[in-house]
């Protein structure tokens, strides 16, 4: 018996109390399988659908058509993912306070994709687009919030790393859901079908805690909300290279996902019945290379107690794939790119879950607009988690000009997050974690005392 099923007695935990032991592997599995579907809702139609669709619908400004259609679903998102979370926070039902969101969510996920099904024109599409954001947001902020409900600090990076796995297979699952269905409205229609499917096991197991009788939340209110959002980086600077980092990271790895389709037929000349089955073998080799660094990288990052080498780290490698991607501009880079962005991207996911829920400041507001899980936004939709969408471009890409440029100037960005300075690294093979000093040498003392101690 594994230390999580040992420990699957639910009696004694309380929704305000820190979780003191693990879940049951079957509780971490029906997370999973619901994280998966709602990665599935949403990178079927970012990938591929929303592409075909706007094609379809206006084949002379496909690009302007995907990315209002992105950008307006993105600030819908980003409003959303924290709003829900603050109602999570203090929706009081006998049954949890996460549980009813998810399946309020999956409902109208599903509603929402019957309505992008049918749309012919892009109000609707923009229409049915921003439902989706707005319903799978309301699951996503409440699935986010139950791991550190229900999660022990030391655990957290090997649950958030099987997450991140189940959201990658969402993504390769909702690809390949879109390339071999033949049609628009059959791929909308098979999304549903896993959406609800998946979310059927943690809805009848939830393990879910409601608010203690005697507790009374704070009331909601509309300026204390807004309020909320802002943080003072001076006094909270953890918090603030946390979400800086997060967006930075989600903005390069989205726009690289999201005009994947047209990068492909546009940029490397394959034909639009060749485009959708080309995405999804680069989709599988980015998800493979990712998968394998991410199940590793969590429970290192636990072992060892450190989580900003990885980030450092993660950012170097993503960066390189950038310039892969952007330069040769042929097939055989691009998987090759495609590799070496699921390994950075990887590495960044398999301590980004643990990072974030560590600067939690109270267990009452674990699904709030301050709590960083929620200042994210599967870009494009930043947010995420780790793929979920957030803080996406939108139409402002096309002012970058063609492919190559816009994948470099987001390279590019990325790497100047991590502003690195200081001396020559030297790789100490003799040290515990051998990584560890050479990131040390990267990070000036300026950059330290910029900082603080992020997470360490």
């Amino acid at each position: 018996m594994t230390s999580f099923d040992a420990a699957a007695e639910t009696s004694g935990r309380s929704a305000l109390a820190e979780p003191t032991t693990n879940p049951p592997w079957s509780w971490v599995s029906a997370l999973s399988l619901v994280n998966l579907g709602i990665t599935a809702g949403w990178f079927g139609p970012i990938q591929v659908l929303l592409a075909e669709q706007a094609r379809a619908i206006s084949p002379d400004h496909k690009e302007q058509v995907l990315g209002w259609v992105l950008g307006v679903g993105a600030f819908v998102s980003t409003v959303c993912n924290p709003l829900f979370g603050a109602f999570s926070d203090r929706t009081t039902l006998r049954m949890g306070r996460r549980l009813p969101w998810i399946l309020v969510g999956a409902a109208g996920g599903a509603l929402s994709l019957v309505v992008l099904s049918v749309a012919e024109s892009v109000p609707m599409m923009m229409l049915g687009w921003c439902g989706v954001q707005m319903f799978l947001n309301a699951m996503y902020a409440a699935v986010t919030a139950a791991v550190p409900d229900q999660v022990p600090e030391a655990r957290r990076g090997l649950v958030g790393g099987l997450l991140a796995i189940a959201q990658t297979l969402g993504v390769v699952g909702g690809v390949g859901i879109a390339s071999v269905t033949g049609s628009i409205a059959a791929g909308y229609l098979v999304t549903i079908a896993v959406l609800l499917v998946l979310t059927l096991p943690y809805a009848l197991r939830s393990r879910d805690l409601a608010l203690p009788r005697d507790y009374r939340p704070p009331p909601f209110q509309l300026g204390r909300f807004l309020s909320s959002f802002w943080v003072s980086p001076r006094r909270h600077p953890d918090f603030a290279w946390t979400w800086i980092t997060r967006f930075l990271v989600n903005i390069g790895n989205y726009v690289g996902t999201m005009y994947l389709l047209y990068f492909v037929t546009d940029g490397l000349g394959f034909s639009e019945d060749e485009g959708p089955d080309k995405v999804f073998w680069l989709t599988v080799i980015y998800a493979l290379t990712m998968v394998f660094t991410t199940a590793f990288g969590g429970a290192w990052s636990d072992r060892l107690g450190r989580r900003k080498v990885f980030v450092i780290w993660s950012g170097i490698v993503a960066g390189t794939a950038t310039l892969i991607l952007a330069i040769p501009q042929t097939y055989p880079a691009a998987v090759v790119a495609a590799a070496v962005l699921g390994v950075g991207y990887g590495i960044y996911t398999a301590v980004d879950f643990a990072l974030i829920t560590q600067v939690l400041p109270a267990a009452e507001g674990r699904a709030g607009p301050r709590r960083h899980q929620h200042r994210q936004r599967p870009p494009a939709g930043v947010r995420p988690d780790h793929r979920r969408p957030a803080a996406h471009p939108g139409p402002q890409l096309r002012r970058l000009g063609g492919h190559p440029r816009r994948v470099v100037v987001f390279g590019v960005r990325r790497g100047l997050r991590l502003r690195l300075r200081g001396q020559r690294p030297r790789l100490d093979l003799r040290h515990p974690d051998p990584l560890g000093p050479v990131t040390d040498q990267l990070a000036s003392a300026s950059w330290r005392r910029t900082t603080g101690a992020l997470a360490t």
